[in-house]
């Protein structure tokens, strides 16, 4: 989702919090200025849904919760809305946020690209409970994972591969994660495998 500067001063994070509670649109907050947030493709609704499917399934029978973009996390000094999150520590505290997720999903456009790779990249690392941070691009086929038991070093998976998210013990084929996802990379992968 691309972030637009609304035109307003500097907030406090209890106004910010107080301010989303009754907005119609949702805002991210970075240091004291409030960004609102727009709508998201098809495709990257599809790689969030299949994502998502994939891990509620895998997580039914544990303590871990799997969440989509409308739950903020607190990070630094910053509120973002990633596009998934899994918290194993929700038992209690604020009912709309998080700052203990295990894993932070993104799927990147190129409109939130570098806000994806530079400031929210370094503030999620920054949280002692993530284990892993997942940017999946939506215009091909590339799913990059980041974690912090490899010094935040890039992992990229594409067709073909299995992406592992260790923080959860899941495996999920990157075509399940692209599943219906119409970009040049899966229409070439869907037309080799019905020759």
């Amino acid at each position: 989702m691309a972030l637009h500067r609304s035109k307003q001063d500097w907030i406090s994070q209890e106004e910010y919090l107080a301010g989303e509670l009754i907005s119609q649109v949702k805002h991210e907050y970075v240091d004291g200025d409030v960004y609102a947030m727009t709508g998201a493709s098809l495709n990257h609704n599809r790689i969030i849904g299949n994502l998502f499917a994939g891990l509620r399934t895998h997580l039914a029978n544990m303590p871990c919760e799997v969440f989509t973009s409308d739950v903020k996390v607190k990070a630094q000094n910053n509120f973002f809305y990633p596009d998934l999150l899994v918290d194993c520590e929700r038992k209690h505290g604020d009912a709309y946020f998080t700052e203990s997720p295990l894993i932070v999903v993104e799927v990147l456009s190129k409109s939130t690209r570098k806000l994806d790779q530079t400031l929210k990249r370094l503030s999620y690392q920054s949280l002692p409970s993530l284990r892993e941070y997942v940017l999946i691009e939506q215009e091909f086929v590339d799913v990059e994972v980041c974690r912090r038991d490899n010094h935040w070093q890039s992992e990229h998976y594409y067709l073909g591969d299995q992406v592992y998210l260790a923080a959860v013990d899941l495996y999920l084929p990157v075509e399940a994660i692209y599943a219906r996802v119409a970009n040049e990379d899966m229409q070439a992968f869907l037309q080799s495998a019905s020759e």
